[in-house]
């Protein structure tokens, strides 16, 4: 759904916003509120997040975030899983994790959503590409496959059962195939 103002608005008004259910993000001067999560997505999402979660996070090398704001390169998105390599987590002055993110997640993953535009989440995907981001996913839970953006803009499908998908070096440890991540919606 866009919900454009009658006049424009900038990045950082937008940013002064409150919050909305699900999530609203800044695209090239419009503000699109995402859809809200359903079953497959949310078992996705979840999951994904733990297994990244699993490998990286005990030695610090990295740490996986659902739903976390992300802005830079004049947009603000929420990608449904944003992984930082664990020295660029923005931090607090004491150390804690801070509440705001103004940098490119290094890899960032999509979950199509029935009735979202695959078109939109791909430039998501490509914003972040630009900005740093290592490697992209977009997963479709009803095509059962796995579009794997790689800068510059190369983009690799994965769809057979047995297809090990891509990691980030960072992330080398994960192993996941095809059949692993939709494996979890029959849970």
């Amino acid at each position: 759904m866009v919900q454009t103002p009658a006049k424009s608005l900038t990045l950082e008004a937008f940013l002064q916003l409150p919050e909305t259910k699900p999530a609203s993000e800044y695209i090239d001067g419009h503000i699109i509120q995402k859809l809200m999560p359903k079953g497959e997505h949310s078992t996705l999402q979840t999951d994904l997040a733990s297994s990244v979660n699993a490998v990286t996070k005990p030695q610090k090398i990295a740490r996986a975030y659902t739903e976390l704001r992300c802005t830079f390169g004049g947009r603000s998105t929420v990608p449904d899983v944003s992984v930082f390599i664990w020295n660029r987590i923005p931090r607090k002055k004491d150390g804690g994790v801070a509440n705001i993110f103004s940098i490119a997640p290094d890899w960032t993953i999509e979950i199509l959503s029935p009735d979202q535009s695959q078109t939109k989440v791909t430039r998501n995907i490509l914003h972040c590409l630009k900005y740093g981001t290592q490697l992209g996913w977009l997963i479709d839970p009803e095509e059962r496959s796995i579009l794997v953006y790689t800068p510059p803009n190369q983009v690799v499908l994965f769809d057979e059962p047995d297809d090990i998908l891509p990691v980030p070096d960072f992330a080398v440890g994960l192993q996941l195939t095809v059949s692993t991540v939709f494996g979890w919606l029959l849970e």
